[in-house]
């Protein structure tokens, strides 16, 4: 592959977010590493893997290639980055969208009333995406220009199935400012990414199942290849590094760059949705 091709990652890919983000990098002719641990398609439960999302990076114009990736194991995570040095000796865009999400966290019950392990967000969701970074960054730093971004939600600063889901999102808006305060001196921009409602290939089955019951989703949600295409579209922002350390609405990132999602719509933010914005970080910086 030709070296001017952007190199870029994408964790926990293999569907939902990080498949659809992964597809529009894809589209604008990015090398993209697909990691995850789903390698072999489910008879059954949630569809999607790492091959699969690969196969569509390519199909829509750039490289993909899948890896298999346990982010709960910090060995094969950096076996990842070696790989990616080897290959190419550097990295344009890291995505950190790696996570676990249990079905027991989601359901409308009391912290306490849910299995302990839901906490383990706090591993693959936060830990993970430290230590993905740790492994990225000498890949990015010698080439003064890169972008590290989380995949985050308004869950950071508002209540959302419960400390499970909202401590770690909060985390990662914090993990993406001070990031951002380290890699600053060599050009390298972190931010975090607020994405609302998706419309992954789950939720679109789900709603045509029951479109009375859920078809108004329609009319705020927005597709994963959306935050994809704003990615990218950071990543090529010559004023990029004034936005570096933000925690940004994903929605207000598309408008700002005339970005349109599936079928012409401009989906809402959560600001004028529900006057939920996010937290500013303080200037001030204790060493």
């Amino acid at each position: 592959m030709p070296e001017a091709q952007p190199v870029a990652v994408v964790t926990g890919a293999s569907r939902g977010a990080g498949a659809g983000i992964a597809r529009a990098l894809g589209s604008h002719g990015c090398t993209v590493y697909v990691t995850g641990r789903t390698d072999v398609a489910a008879t059954s439960g949630p569809q999607g893997t790492i091959a699969e999302t690969a196969e569509s990076v390519t199909r829509a114009g750039g490289h993909g290639v899948a890896v298999r990736v346990d982010h709960g194991d910090d060995e094969q995570v950096q076996a990842l980055f070696d790989r990616i040095d080897r290959e190419h000796g550097r990295i344009d865009i890291l995505v950190n969208n790696a996570a676990i999400i249990r079905n027991e966290m989601m359901r409308r019950t009391k912290f306490w009333e849910e299995p302990v392990n839901v906490i383990d967000t706090l591993d693959v969701g936060l830990r993970s995406s430290y230590v993905a970074t740790v492994y990225a960054a000498p890949l990015m730093v010698p080439h003064r220009k890169g972008l590290v971004a989380f995949t985050s939600s308004s869950g950071a600063v508002h209540y959302a199935f419960g400390p499970a889901y909202g401590v770690p999102k909060a985390g990662t808006d914090k993990m993406a400012a001070d990031m951002a305060f380290d890699f600053r001196d060599a050009g390298i921009a972190a931010v975090s990414i607020w994405m609302g409602s998706l419309l992954t290939d789950r939720v679109r089955k789900i709603i045509a199942k029951k479109p009375d019951e859920f078809g108004h989703i329609l009319e705020t949600a927005e597709t994963p290849e959306l935050t994809g295409h704003v990615i990218w579209a950071l990543y090529n922002d010559p004023d990029l590094m004034d936005l570096t350390g933000q925690t940004l609405i994903g929605a207000e990132l598309a408008a700002r760059y005339g970005i349109e999602d599936e079928g012409g719509r401009r989906p809402p933010s959560y600001r004028d949705l529900f006057d939920v914005h996010p937290h500013t970080q303080q200037a001030h910086v204790m060493r």
